[in-house]
Parts: C-alpha cells; structure tokens; sequence
C-alpha cells in the first residue's frame, strides 16, 4: 500500500515546480502575447495547481488567438498567425498531443481529402498554420469544457464542449467531459435518467479560489508604519475624529457545522479597522467619503456617472447637471462630478460604446451586472491614470478576505479527504468573457497587456469588491441598480451589534448610531473604541445574516452578537427535537 503521506509529499515539490514553469510562461507570454500556444501551456499549467478558472481564461484566449489566425479581416491576424507559423503542423508541439486529439484531426482531414478532392486552384488548399490552429481550436475547447465544468459552469462548459463535438464528433476527452457534465447536471437538477437535459437551463453559477495569489506582488503591507501613515494622513479630511490602527478579528467560520453547539471559535486575524481618537457623540458624523469606484447597472438611469446619486432635476436653464459633450448619453449631477470623472477615468471610455454593456440585467444577474460595472470602472481607472488595476488607491488597500492558498489547493493524496469549498463566486460570462470584451471596446488589446488584464487581476479585484460595496435599491421597483467602494468606509469592520449606521447619496456617510441595536443601548463612541459598521441587514435573524457573509465575506460571520444568538438558537432546536 502506499504510504499516506507520500502524496502531501509530492504536491510539497509540485506546486515549487509547477509555479515557476507559471511564471517562465507569463514571461514569454509579455514577449509573446498573440502566441495560443503559449497560452495553452499556461492552461495546463494552471489546471495541475487546481486552478480550473485561470485555465479557463487562458484556454478562451488562445481561442480569440486562433480565430484571429483563421480570419484576416481580424484586428490581430498578422500577429497571430506568425505566433502559429513558428510551429508545425506534422509535428505540434506537446500540449496539442493530448488523447487521441492529433490522430482524430488526421482522420477528420483524411475524410474531408476523400469527400471533396482539392481543386487544382493552390489557393483552395489550406495552408499548414491554418491546420494547427484548427486543433488549437479544438484543445481550447477540450480545457475550457472540463474546466468550467470543475467551476460549476455547467451551461458553459457544455456549450463550449458542443463546439468541440461539432469539429471531432468522435473525440474521446470531449465526449468524457459531455458525460461528466450530464451527470453533475442530472444531480444538480435532481433529473432522473431518462428525462432530458435543456442546456438552457443548466446551473452557470459556480465559485473558485479565493486567495492572494502566490505570484502577486501588489498587495501593501497593509500593517507597516508606511502603509498606517498613508491611510492616516489620507483620512483626516474624510472622518477627522478617527484613526486607521490593526484591529483583531475572530476568523470567519469555513462551513457552519456545530457552531450552534457552544459557538466556541477561538481563531482571530488581524485587519484594519478605524478606531475613534475622540468622543463622537450619538447621531454625529464620523465619516463623510466620496468616490469615483462607483457603477449603475440602469442603461436609462438618472444617476451621476460619477458619484451616483440621484441627478437633479433637469429643469430648463436651471439644472446643475452636466453632461459630456463628446458622449451625450453620459451625465453628472454637477461640475465637481465632471471635473473628477475627466480626471480620474472617463477619457478612458468617452464614446467608446460601452454604456448598454451588462445594463437593465435579468433579476437573477443584477448582483453579477453590478460588480461587472465595478470592474469596468476601475479598469477604465487604471487605463486613464496610466496604473496597474491593483494600484489604484481606491481598491489597492482592501482585504478581499482572502484565505491562503495552501488553504484552497487540492490534496493530489489517494487517501485525501474531500476537496476544499472555494468561495469565491464566478462564470465564464462575467469573469472572462464581459470584461475582455469591455477592455475592447475601451480600444485596449487584451493580449499585449496582459499584466495588467490576467484573469487573476479581475479575480482579486472581485474578491476586494464582495463584501466591501455598498448598493443603493431602486425606489421604484426595489431592485438594486447602483453600487460603490468607498475604501475608507469598508475599513470599518462588519458587526452585527455596529455603533453607526450609514447613508450614501452621493457621498458615503456614517453617523454614530443614537442607540445600539443590541438591548437599546445608548449610542455614541467613545474614544479608543473601534467603529464598528454593518454590511448587511442587521435586523434579519442570525441565520440570514450568516448565509450574507458566507456568500459575501467567505465564512459565517463569528462577531458576538451572532455566536450568542446561534448558541441560543442551537438550545432552542435540541430542545424542540427532543
């Protein structure tokens, strides 16, 4: 039998090994950017170091290379197929020799040479590099179809495995995967065997890793003197009566069994918090903040595109509002707005018809729309002030509660326990797909700049959104249609007992509150106390309020109030089953 411990072993040399063959290919890839190959390789790569989503993402981009190799009308055609042209068809190289995937392209040109002779025409026959990128084609599709399937895409994985099928009806590892999805979606969709799956309407919806990524160099100290004195002194014009300090936290519950039992947690973290340096008052301001990170998912909206709030009313002659005069459609609720928008982000995507992209969502997708519309800004941040996405100062200090990566990995162990629950919600069409295509339409190319537009850059800014924005519900039908990131409100921890409450209309405000949620008790701070804000709805029962943070944060919310409450609720259950 084999010895229990040799597979922690072996993913102890893996991983090292595994993470610098990453890296050799991120820096051909800087050099290299329209090479699919490369970006298949890198795929592989990040499927053996369980990361199925990043795998995804390079897959779909060698796949936009591949098609810009096949179609000269394309914007990066020359570049792409001389990436191709430095390979061989008769020869591919070795992550193209995957399965029977090289023999089943032979067979399939075998046929087509027996079914239509090729004209005597030279220019009818296909040349060598148009070849290979039909099974470029075809490997893309293989890893995107499996890939997404290990995210719970499932509606994408199986569409991506069709266009496989369609190219190799008889591919082994495509009709695998095609079996893998039907019986996860049977489970899923508590189908019985003979009824018939409607891809339509298979799950799109599934989680990834969430984590500081082992290769990113962009997250602060975020407990040095450096980084303390540049928060402090960038606070005292925004909540002058507080100060950024290392507060200690109980660490978010992974998975909820027995925490009615006791509550018993004793695992803490630190993080930054604000913590008032004076007497705040019951109903006093103690932050007022203002920021540009904001998103509006109405296409026919009445918010600022900057601030959003609610824009003036348009009276004639007598409106404050201003609009661009390079691109009507988008408008400020006054000069300031303006002013800020030119200089901080909107050159970057004034007139580039991006405006209808992810707006007036179905029910279901308003959530995803709106961080989709965060991501969008930011990048349009980035782009115009000539910085990486995770150097903007507006997200750059946020903990997107991260858990560590050793945490995340996949034990490759025979006698492994289950996998580990990745909470990090994601889909191929609003992690991947949505925003290439809004970097597009900002005129950038998606390939040269690849540091700055790595599918684990939009990741981690996603993690750094959750849990940390704040949406504003439409009067009019309830649903939420606005968001922002306020990154010195969000430094405020979450409490379910908190001792202020906020308002956003424009700017974020918090006001202590004047009595405490818990027991009516008087309000106000008192100096040295912590400020303690609340992210979600702090009315609902415990058992909501946990399954927020779990979605939200990545754990059940652990603060006093809810372990009390849980513990009671956990008596009050036994008692009743009893």
């Amino acid at each position: 039998m084999e010895d229990s411990t040799s597979g922690s072993d072996e993913s102890d040399t893996r991983i090292p090994l595994l993470l610098a063959r990453r890296q050799e290919l991120t820096a051909a890839l800087f050099e290299s950017p329209y090479d699919p190959i490369l970006f298949l390789q890198r795929a592989v790569v990040y499927s053996n170091l369980a990361y199925p989503d990043l795998a995804a993402g390079d897959a779909y981009r060698a796949l936009l290379l591949t098609d810009e190799a096949l179609n000269e009308a394309f914007e990066y055609h020359e570049q792409a197929r001389a990436a191709l042209e430095a390979y061989s068809a008769s020869s591919p190289p070795g992550v193209l020799r995957h399965g029977a995937l090289v023999e089943d392209m032979a067979a399939r040109a075998a046929a087509a040479t027996t079914a239509e002779p090729p004209e005597e025409d030279s220019s009818s026959s296909p040349e060598e590099y148009r070849t290979l990128a039909v099974l470029v084609s075809v490997r893309c599709l293989q890893i995107l179809s499996l890939s997404l399937l290990l995210c719970g895409c499932l509606q994408s994985a199986y569409e991506f495995c069709e266009r496989g099928l369609q190219i190799l009806p008889e591919n082994r590892d495509l009709l695998e995967t095609k079996g893998y999805i039907t019986t996860v979606a049977r489970k899923r969709l508590r189908l019985d065997d003979g009824q018939a799956i409607e891809p339509n309407n298979l799950p799109d919806r599934g989680a990834v890793r969430r984590e500081v990524y082992p290769w990113n160099t962009y997250e602060p100290d975020r407990f040095s003197q450096e980084t303390l004195a540049y928060l402090n002194e960038s606070l005292e014009t925004v909540a002058p009566k507080c100060a950024v300090r290392v507060s200690t936290l109980p660490v978010l519950h992974q998975d909820g069994e027995g925490l009615s039992d006791g509550e018993d947690s004793a695992a803490t973290c630190l993080q930054l918090g604000l913590f008032a340096t004076e007497n705040i008052a019951p109903g006093e301001v103690v932050l007022q903040e203002y920021s540009l990170l904001t998103a509006n998912n109405r296409h026919k909206g009445s918010a600022c595109d900057a601030c959003g709030s609610e824009l003036p009313p348009l009276e004639e002659g007598g409106s404050e509002a201003v609009s661009c005069p390079e691109c009507q459609d988008t408008v400020f609720c006054d000069e300031f707005c303006y002013e800020r928008a030119r200089e901080q982000y909107h050159p970057a995507v004034c007139d580039k018809d991006v405006d209808a992209i992810a707006k007036d969502p179905d029910a279901a997708d308003i959530d995803q729309s709106l961080y989709l519309l965060l991501l969008s800004r930011l990048l349009a941040m980035a782009a115009h002030q000539g910085v990486h996405p995770l150097d903007v100062k507006e997200v750059k200090y946020i903990w997107g509660d991260f858990v560590p990566p050793e945490t995340n990995d996949i034990d490759p162990s025979p006698n492994a326990g289950p996998p580990p629950e990745w909470t990090l919600p994601f889909s191929f069409r609003y992690n991947i797909e949505i925003p290439l295509h809004v970097l597009e339409k900002m005129d950038v190319d998606v390939f040269a700049t690849l540091r700055e537009h790595d599918l684990w850059v939009f990741n981690t800014a996603y993690a750094k959104f959750r849990g940390t924005a704040s949406a504003r519900k439409n009067p009019s039908d309830g649903r939420p249609d606005v968001a922002a990131v306020h990154p010195f409100w969000c430094l405020a921890n979450h409490d379910c007992d908190p001792n202020v409450t906020w308002e956003w209309g424009g700017r974020m405000v918090l006001r202590a509150r004047e009595t405490r949620v818990v027991g009516n008790r008087p309000g106000g701070i008192r100096a040295g106390e912590e400020i303690l804000n609340h992210y979600c709805d702090v009315d609902l029962p415990v058992e909501q309020r946990r399954e927020w943070a779990r979605g939200s944060l990545g754990g059940w919310c652990m603060c006093d109030r809810c372990r009390r409450e849980a513990a009671v609720a956990g008596v009050v259950d036994g008692n009743n089953s009893v």
